[in-house]
């Protein structure tokens, strides 16, 4: 099935943060879509999720370009996101101020066939609306998520929890010998895609994000009221957002909302 999109996205730096370190990428007419939530100090977080980016969203750019199926994407998005960890660590040699430094990475391509493939590394998340179910697509990286695999902590729990912004992998904060999970699905009209980084989720629980995305709107609006909620709720990190919309197949081009 061929599928036709919308999208949107948007960042706030939030309400505690003097800068923003995450990095976004909506390429609508690829079908290409990005989060990446940076961390250091020195203004490194931000150069991280920058490079991320670069790194990943190049490389399917140019796998989509050359018209790569749905599998070929799968294995370039496995190879950039190794590639973007070894350009956050030659960044650290040249750099040792930035030592420390990492990011989060979500990476979503729409492929020709009518399915989508994930890359993902770290908290921020994917999640997937279909009619009024919200479904979570990613899972986190983090020590609380570790806990609750493990039966010694509840999911309700692990919100609360101090140490639920530890991660236990991540882009540049060590080696890098685990690929990044890999996931995928069937795409139908009326399917939002949402990308995020964890300053929505730590302040929007599921039901609240499936609240917002379930009021008819434009990609645009979703992000702009997701984000709006979370400053609303405290705003304690940096709030990035990406909402896309999958519609009637058509012929017509995809846009940015």
């Amino acid at each position: 099935m061929k599928l036709a999109w919308k999208a949107a996205g948007g960042t706030d730096v939030g309400r505690m943060r003097r800068g923003n370190e995450d990095t976004f990428v909506v390429d609508s007419e690829r079908g290409l879509f990005l989060v990446a939530d940076g961390m250091g100090g020195h203004a490194a977080g931000e150069i991280a999720s920058a490079l991320a980016a670069e790194a990943v969203g190049g490389a399917l750019r140019e796998g989509t370009d050359r018209g790569l199926q749905a599998d070929e994407l799968a294995q370039v998005m496995v190879e950039s996101f190794a590639a973007a960890d070894r350009a956050i660590a030659e960044h650290v040699a040249a750099h040792p101020a930035t030592h420390g430094m990492g990011t989060t990475a979500t990476a979503c391509v729409l492929c020709t066939d009518g399915t989508y493939r994930i890359g993902h590394v770290g908290d921020s998340r994917a999640y997937l609306l279909r009619g009024d179910a919200l479904a979570q697509v990613t899972r986190d990286h983090t020590w609380v998520q570790r806990e609750v695999d493990e039966g010694r902590l509840t999911p309700a729990g692990a919100r609360r929890h101090r140490l639920s912004h530890i991660l236990t992998r991540a882009l540049g904060t060590g080696p890098f010998d685990v690929p990044p999970d890999l996931l995928g699905g069937e795409l139908r009209p009326g399917d939002l895609l949402m990308l995020c980084s964890d300053g929505l989720t730590g302040m929007l629980s599921d039901r609240q994000l499936g609240r917002i995305l379930s009021i008819p709107s434009t990609p645009e609006e979703h992000v702009d009221r997701l984000i709006r909620a979370a400053n609303a709720r405290g705003g304690r990190d940096n709030i990035t957002a990406v909402v896309v919309e999958i519609l009637p197949s058509t012929d017509a081009a995809p846009d940015d909302g």
